[in-house]
């Protein structure tokens, strides 16, 4: 997986998860709060999420295959949107589940030290970890804010451990509120609904990750920079005079597909257009690196039908349009 896939983010976040696992069960054995068994399944699902994510990571470095001639990239996509179903089901549905019962079936918690403990320790685990996954995200996404890096970045890891994290440790918060209320009132019907909200948070995280991976699986073009960039690169002003139309296409998170319709001199010899091609293709991967396939299409660009007000951006297949 290349550095902007967030490797570092990802195995610190598996780091913490499996150790907080480990103690939020302890707790929950020690004391039966329900918001301790939802803490203790949420960690064993993120655990696994990060566990998904590196496994796409290893799979989607598969070279191409006659089967699959673009390679595997997508790979990292397909088990984002997995991590997106566990969280949901795993995580969510779970929470939701022990927090009714609690609520409908309440008792008190015993050994309220140890959750208390347990969850102190936890929240300062997963600050650690969100504060690797930010400082990671911070170096790739330049002036875009978190809502736009979350909804534009590419490379899903980085996106879903952001993610991952922020709701864990809100849902850490959660955990010890409702335990403490509990604690204080008496009631372990408070617990049930700390229980209850971190379901709720949970679900809503995993509803958005699922959009943001989906629209990732159906294929996304370029980002609007690159775009720019690669129809600088396509023009040299001799041969290749006029972009006609173009179309991009994430083959993953570092890999693009160019495909494009450019203008020739209509003297131009076949040799001269494919030289002119080829230069096309090195100033285009000059300027936006992944872009690794690329197919250019020579065309004499009609004159007389742009005067006319045809769009040839919307008449792609049409001769010289």
């Amino acid at each position: 997986m290349s550095a902007s896939g967030g490797t570092k983010a990802i195995v610190a976040a598996l780091a913490a998860n499996l150790a907080i696992a480990v103690a939020k069960f302890v707790a929950f054995l020690f004391s039966g709060s329900s918001s301790m068994l939802a803490e203790s399944v949420h960690s064993v699902a993120d655990s696994g999420n990060q566990g998904l994510l590196l496994l796409g990571g290893k799979k989607a470095q598969r070279e191409a295959t006659p089967q699959h001639p673009f390679g595997y990239g997508r790979e990292r996509y397909i088990y984002a949107f997995l991590v997106s179903i566990v969280l949901f089901s795993v995580g969510g549905m779970f929470a939701i589940y022990e927090g009714y019962e609690k609520i409908k079936h309440p008792h008190e918690i015993e050994a309220w030290y140890w959750p208390v403990g347990v969850l102190v320790f936890a929240i300062i685990a997963e600050t650690f970890s969100f504060r690797t996954a930010i400082k990671e995200s911070n170096a790739v996404r330049g002036d875009l804010s978190w809502k736009e890096f979350v909804r534009r970045a590419k490379a899903p890891e980085l996106p879903v451990v952001l993610l991952e994290d922020l709701g864990a440790l809100v849902g850490l918060i959660l955990a010890l509120g409702g335990v403490s209320l509990a604690l204080a009132t008496g009631n372990g019907v408070w617990d049930g609904i700390g229980t209850l909200c971190i379901g709720v948070l949970l679900i809503v995280i995993a509803v958005v990750l699922a959009a943001e991976t989906k629209s990732l699986l159906l294929g996304e073009a370029a980002g609007v920079d690159d775009v720019k960039k690669i129809e600088d690169a396509v023009v040299d002003g001799r041969t290749v005079t006029r972009l006609i139309h173009m179309r991009t296409l994430h083959l993953g998170p570092e890999e693009l597909l160019v495909a494009a319709k450019v203008a020739v001199q209509h003297d131009n010899t076949a040799a001269e257009v494919a030289s002119a091609i080829n230069a096309a293709e090195d100033r285009i991967r000059a300027a936006v690196p992944i872009a690794r396939v690329i197919y250019l299409e020579p065309d004499i660009y009609d004159e007389s039908a742009a005067d006319t007000g045809v769009n040839p951006a919307k008449n792609p297949g049409g001769p010289g349009h």
